[in-house]
């Protein structure tokens, strides 16, 4: 081969390859402009008066006012919005943590276990992970109906701590992640399976715990069908539902168009805040199963 025809060659290569980061450069930088455009929204117009955000450019500012409007909305009510974001926290983070724990033991049975009916419940499992959510929710309020606890803090949590897809997370997880030979080490130093769980495989599962409390942790926070049925005093409200409740008093109260903008703004905080939180056991598992 000539020398010329190398160079040609050298060339097309360095070109391609440049050619195609250029390309999916290009593709990230719509999406993320995509998916950013909203949330720019929604900051610029919870800064706006309440006559403002009809009125002026929407993705501009004007008379800049996001402190007074967060004032506003923490005294609305005595603070109802306050109490509401306080039951997200508390259906989303007692959950969340319960449901990954519970998934974690779950699926780690599952996987490092020999016992009778262990591919029929892994399926019963499968079966509960393609079942809709919305599905299950008059089935609830029928069985949280038979012992009095609709309208009150359980009717929420408890269905939030049943996680099928962090079960299946968990024993396609442990089965890669935690060696049979570490196991059988730990039981030959006298560990019993409980202790060996919480010490030896829970540390090499951290990633799939993180997701699984992740996943758990959105979806509770999200949820909107459950509360609608299941609630109906404010004080137990999650934030989802209140400020829905609130858009829906918008053609009798218009004041309230402001107040739902921010907190519909701060509702997102909380979970920007865990993601970024989290995100660093997902980095400390990948080295570590790099080193390995």
């Amino acid at each position: 081969m000539s020398t010329a025809t190398a160079t040609r060659t050298s060339t097309r290569a360095i070109r391609e390859p440049a050619i195609s980061r250029g390309t999916a450069m290009l593709i990230m930088a719509v999406f993320t402009v995509y998916f950013l455009l909203p949330l720019w929204w929604l900051l610029v117009a919870s800064s706006k008066d309440t006559g403002d955000i009809l009125t002026t450019n929407p993705l501009l500012f004007s008379d800049f006012r996001l402190f007074e409007n967060v004032a506003a909305l923490f005294t609305y009510r005595d603070g109802i919005y306050l109490r509401w974001l306080g039951n997200s926290l508390l259906y989303a983070g007692v959950g969340g943590a319960i449901a990954t724990i519970l998934a974690a033991m779950a699926g780690y049975a599952l996987a490092k276990y020999r016992f009778p009916g262990r591919e029929l419940v892994f399926n019963v499992v499968l079966g509960g992970v393609l079942v809709p959510a919305t599905a299950l929710a008059l089935p609830l309020f029928l069985l949280f109906s038979e012992v009095q606890l609709t309208n009150t803090i359980w009717a929420v949590l408890l269905p939030s701590i049943v996680s099928p897809f962090g079960v299946y997370l968990a024993r396609i997880f442990a089965a890669g992640a935690v060696p049979d030979e570490l196991l059988e080490a730990s039981r030959l130093d006298g560990a019993g399976e409980v202790r060996t769980f919480f010490t030896v495989s829970i540390r090499l599962m951290t990633p799939a715990l993180v997701t699984m409390f992740l996943f758990q942790f959105v979806a509770i926070w999200n949820n909107f069908f459950l509360p609608l049925i299941m609630l109906r005093s404010e004080e137990f409200f999650p934030v989802v539902y209140g400020l829905y409740g609130w858009n829906n008093q918008l053609n009798q109260l218009p004041e309230l168009r402001g107040l739902v903008l921010i907190g519909a703004l701060l509702s997102v905080i909380p979970l920007i805040i865990t993601f970024l939180l989290l995100q660093r056991f997902w980095r400390n598992g990948l080295g570590a199963g790099a080193l390995k």
